[in-house]
């Protein structure tokens, strides 16, 4: 990708990062798959969606009419960003979608424990690529149909592989836009590597976070704990105010509540 859809890419990245802790991100990133899926085939629309050209409104407009009834609204809203934006060329749209889709999938991964595994076995299932000429030539025939090529890889993996592993491995090799089979493989594990790397923090307020304290805070904690970091906001009104913050095995304890209960035990003692 050229530098505008890198650009792209990496605001639609954050966004995802910080929806809400209940957004369902294994139906979003299935979704996501599938609005790639079809603008992958309709180029038509594909290019509506990404010319620049149009107005933002336009676009916005015309992808909440296409895709609005038939998926969610983390997917449709997501989508909205997604087409606001100035893209190189119209399948890097397609092309980051479906990068947004893996990352959705493997923050469930993360969230299940299943991340290395995942990681794993997308490494080996590289090699194993890497090894078999004759499993090459059946995934990257041109002539064998993108189903066809999902059932190959969901013979290989089995029942033993991890559900990211086998959704984001079905779905790669169906999907390869005329790249190299070698080169897909090794950005899922690039995309799995840097989703360990994130840290989620779990914060309770007593006042949802306005976007200005949000960025403070995610500043702060990325300083802190050198990775980048997601924030899951619980609105609590027993904190009464302050913030409390449990990132890894961390816990930050800033809220009004506490210091209360500290000045109380202060007195009785």
């Amino acid at each position: 990708m050229l530098g505008s859809s890198r650009d792209a890419l990496a605001l639609c990245s954050g966004v995802l990062d910080q929806l809400p802790a209940e957004v369902d991100r294994g139906q979003l990133g299935t979704e996501l798959f599938a609005i790639a899926a079809l603008l992958d085939s309709e180029k038509v629309l594909r290019l509506a969606l990404a010319d620049s050209g149009q107005g933002i409104e336009v676009r916005q407009n015309l992808a909440t009419q296409v895709f609005g009834p038939r998926v969610g609204p983390n997917a449709s809203d997501l989508l909205v960003t997604v087409v606001s934006q100035r893209w190189s060329e119209d399948m890097d749209l397609v092309l980051s979608l479906e990068e947004l889709a893996a990352q959705a999938v493997l923050a469930v991964a993360q969230v299940d424990n299943t991340l290395d595994s995942t990681e794993e076995e997308i490494f080996l299932f590289g090699r194993a690529v890497d090894q078999s000429a004759e499993l090459q030539m059946a995934l990257t025939n041109p002539a064998t149909a993108g189903s066809t090529k999902a059932a190959i890889v969901e013979d290989l993996l089995h029942s033993t592989a991890t559900t990211a592993t086998r959704q984001l491995l079905e779905y790669s090799v169906s999907h390869l836009h005329g790249r190299r089979l070698d080169a897909v493989i090794t950005r899922l594990g690039d995309l799995a590597a840097a989703q360990r790397q994130r840290m989620v923090a779990q914060v309770r307020v007593a006042r949802p976070l306005s976007d200005s304290q949000s960025q403070r805070l995610i500043a702060a904690l990325t300083a802190l704990k050198g990775r980048n970091v997601r924030l899951n906001v619980e609105v609590d009104p027993t904190v009464l105010g302050g913030v409390y913050v449990v990132i890894g095995d961390e816990v930050i304890d800033g809220t009004i509540s506490s210091r209360l209960e500290a000045a109380h035990r202060a007195i009785l003692g």
